[in-house]
């Protein structure tokens, strides 16, 4: 009998990985999902002057492919780059990042957009038909060790915080730049990086561990009293980098309630695209970063990774945290190469069709591209609530 039991249980995944969709039930399932995109980066583009509301192909992100995907919610990086560090400019940075997203995108673009700072505003937002626009700084020195500017960010509307980025600062480790011998700066986070989670505990912005060294992913998850995700990450069983979450990792976010946000970077998502990646560098290619020319060129010397690749991530993070631990950090305009049939934002329902055919309901994927994060979301701002009555 038990032998039989796993015969049909083997059967009907077999059957639920292949089966047909037509397009009209892409469309009307994709329509019905509210779409929460936790990173996106034409920001760094918006704040040197490019217009978001131009329809034209030449990045990843615009209005009318926004509206094309059927993206409902955009997080949208403040991305302050390690070089800001030096003549202490990082808060000045951090400003002008959020200055194009209030000024240089919502408030350009009013019946597009309207800015959230909750989980009731998406919603409310996504009702009205418009793009609810949020803000989250990637890069924790941004806050140049001061817990004033921390607060002043949130008062500003920023709704998570990446600990670090590509660089170690002076609080908390990067995966970026642990030395040879793989030994971190700090082991994790020094007492004054706890102290800078519990403060984001008590205003009630959420913890994002993606760039983190490992050691400081296990002190995040060990101090927080809420749910901790990773904006932007994806998983190291099936592309060994650093940058993306292991195994024991992810089990360990999922169990605490947090959401691994998967990555769309060619480098993340493919061995073969990560081993060709390390021989390029971008600044030596022609054009600006999210220009057609520097992707088109990026493409040709770094293989791109496939549609298949991120539903193969989105699968192993499921059956390892759970359906409930899952959601999409795309990093659209913070890449140069993103997979075949996930070129931009308005290819979204191409990932919707192949979550079905794997055998996803509308249900799993409707967790998948939104409910997850807004239960995170809700429960950082209950949690912020109780630790604002003490």
């Amino acid at each position: 009998m038990r032998a039989l039991c796993l015969f049909f249980v083997v059967l009907t995944l077999c059957f639920a990985q292949t089966r047909s969709v037509t397009d009209a039930e892409v469309q009307r399932i994709h329509r019905s999902m509210l779409l929460i995109d936790t990173h996106n980066d034409i920001t760094s583009r918006t704040v040197d002057g490019y217009n978001i509301g131009k329809n034209k192909d030449d990045g990843h992100t615009n209005i009318a492919s926004l509206k094309e995907g059927g993206v409902g919610a955009q997080f949208f990086a403040v991305y302050v780059a390690s070089s800001y560090v030096t003549g202490n400019r990082s808060a000045h940075r951090t400003l002008e990042m959020i200055d194009t997203v209030r000024h240089g995108i919502v408030e350009r673009y009013p019946n597009d957009f309207t800015l959230a700072t909750t989980a009731d505003d998406i919603e409310r937002i996504h009702k009205q038909g418009k793009i609810a626009a949020l803000m989250g700084i990637e890069g924790g020195h941004a806050i140049e060790d001061n817990l004033g500017l921390l607060r002043d960010y949130f008062d500003l509307g920023i709704r998570y915080m990446t600990l670090t980025h590509t660089n170690t600062n002076n609080w908390a480790d990067s995966s970026g730049d642990v030395d040879k011998a793989g030994v971190e700066h700090h082991n994790g986070l020094t007492p004054f990086g706890k102290q800078v989670v519990r403060e984001m505990n008590r205003l009630g912005m959420m913890i994002d561990i993606s760039h983190t060294a490992d050691k400081t992913f296990w002190d995040a998850l060990g101090v927080s009293s809420a749910p901790i995700i990773a904006s932007h990450s994806s998983c190291r069983a099936l592309c060994n980098v650093p940058r993306n979450m292991t195994d024991e990792m992810i089990a360990a976010l999922a169990k605490k309630g947090g959401v691994i946000q998967i990555n769309f970077n060619c480098g993340f998502l493919s061995e073969k695209s990560a081993a060709a990646a390390k021989n390029v560098q971008a600044s030596t290619l022609p054009g600006a970063q999210g220009e057609d020319a520097t992707i088109a060129e990026y493409r040709k010397k770094v293989p791109p990774a496939t549609l298949e690749d991120v539903v193969a991530h989105i699968d192993h993070a499921v059956k390892i945290g759970g359906i409930d631990a899952v959601g999409i950090g795309s990093d659209f305009d913070g890449v140069f190469c993103t997979p075949r049939g996930l070129e931009d934002v308005s290819k979204f329902p191409n990932l919707t069709r192949a979550l079905l055919e794997k055998g996803y309901s509308a249900d799993d994927i409707r967790k998948i591209y939104g409910g997850n994060i807004l239960r995170v979301m809700r429960a950082v701002e209950a949690e912020a609530k109780r630790e604002q009555s003490k």
